[in-house]
Order: C-alpha cells, then structure tokens, then sequence
C-alpha cells in the first residue's frame, strides 16, 4: 500500500501548519490589541471597525438625548413646531436648548454623526448654555479621533504587512541531488518576480524529523541546520536574478547517509528553507518560507539555465523556472562516494 504523507510542518506558500490548542492565558491577546486587530481576517477586522462607530454614535446619541431631555430641550421643541406664531411673540422664544434642532433620539443620533465625523451641515449646534454639552462634544471629539487612528494603522499595517512582499519570492517545486564539483549536493531555486530589490537577503535550511535521544526523549520536531555554500560568504546573497542554493552533502550534514533507494522512505524528513530580507521600497523586513518533503526531492538531476543575454542586456525565462534535466549522478550515499573514490573515476571515464 501506498504510505501515509506525512503532516508538513511548513507548507509549500510558507504557512506554518502548527495549530494552537488549550491556550488558557487568552488575556494576553487583549493586552496587545493592536496587533490582535492587524493579525485578524479582512471581514473580522471591518465588522470590529464598523460596530464601533455604530456603538459609539448610539451611545453618544443617546447621551445627547439625555441631555436634551434633562434641559427640557424636547418640550420647547415641540411647542414651537405645534404653534410657531406663539414661540414667536411668547416666552418660548427667548428659551436658549443646550443643542439646537433636536426634537427626538433620531435627531440626536444625527446630531452625534456629526460630531463625531466632523460635518456640520449647519442645522445643529452647541450652545453655551449647558457647561455639561461641551464636555461631551470634547470627549467624543476624542473618542472619534482615537478610532480613527487605530483604524487608520490597522488598515496601513495590513496592506503593507510583510508576507504581502513574500508573495513574490519564489522557489522551485522540486528540489534536486546531483553532483557539483564533484559531491553531492542538495540544490533548490529562488526568484524575485519583483524589480525592486530585497536589501541584505539571507537564506537558511534547516532539515525537521523526529528524532530520539540517547537518554530516550522523543524530539517529533527537531531542528537541525544546514550548512550552505556561498561564495560571497555567509547566508547573505544578491538576488537581482534567479539563483540556484545548495548545500554540500558533507559527512555533518544530515543528509549523509541518503541514498535514491531509501530516500523516500524517509517520510519524516521535511527540509525547510527561509528567505530573509529589507523590502527596499519600504524598509519592512521581509520573510518566505517554504519545505520540500523526500517525494519533493529529484535525485540525479539539475537545473536548467534561465538566464540568456539578449540586446546587451541579461533577460530571464521564468517559464523554465522548475524544470530539471537529468545528469549522471551516483545512486550512493554521500558517504559512499567519500570512501569510495573509484565511483568517480568511474562516472568521469564512462559518462550515461
């Protein structure tokens, strides 16, 4: 029967497939509210956003209705609608409301969008006869302030959060085994479709398996790195166009004592790979992540080239990105081909 594939613990767009169970410390999510809003979906955030308008008008409506009501606001109003020559010649005229033109909660709440969006469209207005009105006005005036600055750095922080960068940095599907300079070694692709830059890029692999210690301690998540070769030297790389990663199979590499054979037998080797970088447009770090699984992984073939000069000028075909091609590769573990030199001889003498 075919194997059970094994869970990933990074899938392939970079997503990490841990989930987070009996959490009973759930305050700290509200002590760090800002970042509980930007790390929420689209649809949560703007229903938080829109029920607080609504929550804050209503309540300040009905504050403002109070107020009306307190200072006998609604009865004069009402009088002057019902007899207007009255309220013209009598003692209703000379009568002075804390907040003009509200006859009712519905004009109150008008009154308190208005306030709180800054609109006038010159019906209403704060009179100085109530000290206790213009307090209310200051506070909301506040209040709507506040909101609109966390929604306004909510929704900054969401459109230019950094994954949103990584959506164009790419790896190849597959990676592959082949031989270069003479070893083994474990290679990968990695694009920017993007012109502008990624300033101080980094990339790290790391191999995650279950592991057992001596003393019997099961690891199901070990991490172990990997050591890569870059001329330039440390992790750091120039990525203007597509570059080909590898890592040498050397005898401290995890991968050692692979071989084709037992290769996807290894249903609990996933490989990670981390790209690390400064967004140059905006200065955000960014960061792209994705794991090949051992059925993900070719052995005895290579990539093939992508980039050609053309009018003076290098131009890359992103259509053969992933493709490979396959090239004369021993089906021996690295420490095989380390102990035996003659395999080499052989592969040089009588090529396939």
């Amino acid at each position: 029967r075919a194997r059970e594939r094994r869970a990933r613990f990074v899938g392939k767009n970079g997503a990490c497939n841990v989930a987070h169970k009996n959490i009973r410390e759930q305050g700290r999510f509200l002590q760090d509210v800002f970042t509980t809003l930007v790390d929420l979906k689209w649809p949560h955030t703007l229903l938080i956003f829109t029920m607080s308008f609504l929550c804050t008008w209503l309540l300040f409506g009905m504050v403002w209705w109070l107020i009306a009501f307190a200072h006998g606001d609604l009865d004069h109003s009402t009088r002057l609608q019902r007899d207007p020559g009255e309220g013209a010649t009598g003692p209703p005229a000379s009568f002075v409301p804390c907040v003009t033109s509200i006859h009712s909660f519905t004009s109150a709440f008008l009154f308190s969008i208005e306030v709180q969006v800054t609109i006038g469209f010159g019906g209403r207005m704060v009179t100085e006869e109530c000290p206790a009105a213009i307090l209310v006005l200051i506070v909301q005036n506040i209040v709507g302030l506040v909101i609109n600055a966390i929604m306004l750095g909510c929704i900054f922080m969401k459109t230019s959060q950094a994954h949103r960068r990584a959506e164009t940095l790419i790896f190849s599907k597959h990676a592959v085994i082949a031989l270069r300079e003479g070893k083994l070694c474990f290679m990968l692709r990695v694009g920017d479709l993007r012109k502008s830059m990624i300033i101080s890029a980094t990339i790290r692999m790391q191999v995650v398996k279950k592991t057992a210690s001596l003393e019997g301690e099961v690891v199901p998540l070990n991490q172990i790195d990997i050591q890569m070769e870059n001329p330039v030297g440390g992790n750091s790389i120039f990525l203007v166009s597509p570059l080909i990663i590898y890592h040498v199979i050397d005898k401290n590499s995890p991968l050692y004592d692979i071989s084709p054979m037992n290769l996807h037998h290894h249903e609990d080797l996933e490989i990670i790979v981390i790209l690390e970088g400064v967004v140059e447009t905006t200065g955000i770090t960014t960061q792209a992540r994705t794991s090949y699984l051992a059925d993900e992984i070719l052995w005895g073939q290579r990539f093939v080239p992508i980039v050609a000069e053309e009018d003076g000028r290098y131009s890359v075909d992103y259509s053969k990105f992933g493709n490979t091609v396959k090239v004369p590769t021993p089906s021996c573990t690295a420490r095989q081909l380390e102990e035996d030199k003659s395999i080499m001889d052989t592969m040089t003498l009588s090529p396939k």
